[in-house]
């Protein structure tokens, strides 16, 4: 969502958006978590995140990739991200889940900048879903909960939730995202569709820093502790570079490109 992030655009400008060749599967994955099926094997990952200003800023403490395949059916992502610390506080679906740790997805299959889809997912496998009708930036506001009525997602962690007695690995996520109900984002674009389209995507990690408070752990800022406008305390990490902290730049996100 990022509405404090609406900020002028000509930073951006300096960023290349990347692309990625999303490959066509016979089989679709099981969305348990687990990237263990066959069909992950034969998705190449997309380079590890960077900096949401883009590659001259600090790389991220913490590794995130991500995959993603098409089948007759939909869209699936998956994702990795190394983590020793895995928390989660959100539980309410359609919750700002970027007040906590979290993977997010961007997606305008017709790469109009208007009525795009956001997606984003905590380690508690809570999710929000979003449309917006333009960026914040050219005036656009955001329905929350447009949820796709067959979409699917599911964590899985390499650790323990919420101990912070341990040292964890990290967490994955898988999403489907089904054609049918994201036809309403596609404008004139064929749904599904097919090889040789090229659709516009960015995925987005969240990172708070914490403490620990009473055996658990706690947001830096907790929760509630206002955060002055153009202020990050959070690191934004993202697969395509936007050039400034603002993910509302759909002209800046990723080419998905459909191939068999």
């Amino acid at each position: 969502m990022r509405v404090l992030l609406a900020l002028p655009l000509i930073a951006a400008a300096t960023a290349e958006p990347l692309s990625y060749e999303c490959k066509l599967s016979k089989e679709s994955p099981v969305v348990d978590g687990n990237l263990s099926d066959e069909a992950w094997k034969a998705a190449a990952w997309t380079g590890d995140f960077i900096d949401i200003r883009g590659k001259d800023h600090p790389a991220p403490r913490f590794r995130t990739r991500a995959k993603m395949l098409w089948t007759t059916e939909g869209l699936h992502v998956c994702a990795e991200m190394a983590e020793p610390h895995v928390w989660g506080t959100l539980t309410e679906k359609n919750a700002i889940i970027f007040h906590d740790n979290d993977f997010e997805i961007f997606l305008d299959p017709d790469g109009d900048t208007l009525n795009y889809y956001e997606f984003e997912i905590n380690a508690l496998g809570t999710i929000w879903e979003l449309t917006l009708d333009k960026p914040y930036a050219k005036g656009g506001t955001a329905v929350h909960g447009t949820n796709l009525p067959s979409l699917k997602s599911a964590v899985k962690i390499q650790g323990t939730l919420n101990d912070p007695g341990d040292t964890d690995t990290g967490w994955t996520v898988e999403v489907f995202l089904p054609w049918k109900d994201l036809a309403k984002h596609q404008g004139n674009v064929t749904s599904p569709p097919k090889a040789g389209d090229t659709w516009r995507i960015n995925f987005s990690r969240v990172e708070w820093k914490h403490k620990i408070k009473d055996g658990k752990y706690v947001r830096v800022p907790e929760h509630g502790v206002k955060i002055p406008e153009g202020e990050h305390p959070e690191d934004n990490w993202v697969w395509s570079p936007q050039g400034e902290i603002a993910m509302h730049i759909p002209e800046m996100w990723g080419r998905l490109q459909f191939v068999e």
